[in-house]
């Protein structure tokens, strides 16, 4: 019963699931600063090597590795897992859950109200707004299924791009995060109407800012739905996919074998709370929804029969599976995508990466790593208790994106005014 209950209580966040000091303002023209931006963005991609290797251990793919691999400057290491904890990916997944250090964050939330009167809860940093100027970059994170602002894993990444002076907001889904559900309906792994919202209203807070996004298992898979239905027109500037499940179909049948029962059962514990904390919403709903069935649901699979694909329209359960994952449609991605996964990740196999669609699309990369569990990545500098592996790699391809635009940027604006004289003159 002690393991059982153990493994319960992690599988809560495993399945899908300082402030930083006001920079003094440069007193400088607008060509002079774009000169000091632009020699220090060169000095900084000079002083890397001229061909950029991965290390053997991890899988490094995609159609544009050799745009984005002089981005990274640890991927030339061997990927070490730390000692015992990363033998077994259930070891690390949950020692990950238990032990990982949570870092503090005071946060003022904000409830935005959807077209159709959904409430979806943002997480703002406190003191952004005063410490972080307007045209700071900017970025969202989508945890995973009954995440929050309160994992580890997404405070740990929070924390980190907040070090390098970017804005952070947390997408907390309906329900999640202890947000108010104020319809009969909550989300699911391809409806993509709330972060279409969230996207746009960001956006339109900060429009001096760059935006990018990345969410982890289920949050990764609705952001790599919604990359690739905007396509060329996707408001992000960039995404990070990771620990996604991409095949849900696959996903499904690994999680009902072996040790998975364990996670699958919590996890619908966890569903079966939110819901009922909600159930009212429900009562009188048509359709062919089952009410008691969710209300005791023992699987992800029973109530996403029950609720999940009833709300969204699908006539099955495996309809919704088979037509919600994002192997299918990560073809159509238009915007710089990373893709980071683990080799033997319980609940997103491995087997189900869209390894050659990622290969063939020219803004895609993926890295493979060959331990690392759930939403665990135990290894790097701060193992075992500090952030995952995976963050320095998320930032330095954040800030890579950065940088391309923040050189662009100035040359537009340049040409610009250079437009505005020469009209004046005349």
């Amino acid at each position: 019963m002690a393991v059982v209950s153990i493994a319960a209580l992690a599988s809560k966040y495993l399945f899908f699931t300082q402030s930083i000091p006001a920079i003094p303002s440069l007193k400088a023209s607008p060509v002079s600063s774009t000169l000091i931006r632009y020699t220090t963005i060169t000095a900084t991609m000079s002083a890397k090597p001229l061909n950029p290797q991965s290390h053997p251990s991890l899988e490094v793919s995609g159609g544009a590795l050799d745009s984005f691999l002089p981005a990274f400057t640890t991927l030339d290491r061997p990927y070490d897992s730390y000692p015992v904890v990363g033998s077994n990916t259930h070891l690390e997944t949950i020692f990950a859950y238990f032990f990982r250090s949570n870092p503090d964050v005071r946060f003022r939330r904000e409830c935005l109200r959807a077209k159709d009167n959904g409430s979806i809860s943002l997480d703002w940093v406190v003191g952004d707004d005063r410490n972080l100027s307007p045209n700071s970059p900017t970025l969202i994170l989508l945890p995973g299924l009954t995440g929050g602002s309160g994992d580890s894993y997404i405070r740990h990444m929070l924390m980190r791009a907040r070090k390098k002076g970017w804005r952070v907001v947390v997408f907390n889904s309906r329900g999640c995060g202890f947000g108010p559900v104020t319809t009969p309906q909550f989300y699911s792994a391809s409806f993509l109407g709330d972060i279409t919202e969230v996207v746009a209203h960001v956006s339109s807070r900060f429009p001096e800012a760059n935006l990018y996004a990345a969410g982890w298992s289920l949050g990764a898979n609705i952001l790599v739905n919604y990359m690739a239905k905007e396509s060329v027109n996707c408001p992000l500037s960039g995404g990070v996919s990771l620990c996604n499940p991409f095949n849900l179909v696959m996903a499904d049948e690994d999680f009902q074998k072996g040790f998975n029962i364990v996670y699958n059962k919590s996890l619908s514990s966890s569903l079966r709370k939110i819901f009922n904390t909600h159930a009212l919403l429900f009562e009188e709903i048509e359709g062919e929804y089952n009410i008691q069935a969710a209300a005791n649901c023992r699987s992800v699979r029973e109530f996403d029969d029950s609720i999940t694909r009833v709300s969204f329209g699908f006539k099955s359960v495996h309809d919704y599976y088979s037509k919600s994952g994002s192997a299918q449609s990560i073809k159509d991605v238009r915007k710089p995508l990373l893709c980071i996964q683990a080799e033997n990740d319980p609940i997103a196999p491995a087997r189900g990466i869209p390894r050659e669609d990622i290969k063939e699309n020219s803004n895609c990369m993926l890295i493979v790593t060959p331990q690392g569990g759930h939403l665990g990545w135990i290894g790097g500098d701060e193992a075992p208790f500090g952030a995952p592996w995976t963050d320095p790699i998320v930032m330095d391809f954040l800030e890579y994106l950065e940088r391309t635009k923040s050189m662009s940027v100035p040359n537009a604006k340049s040409e610009e005014n250079t437009h505005s004289v020469q009209a004046t003159v005349k």
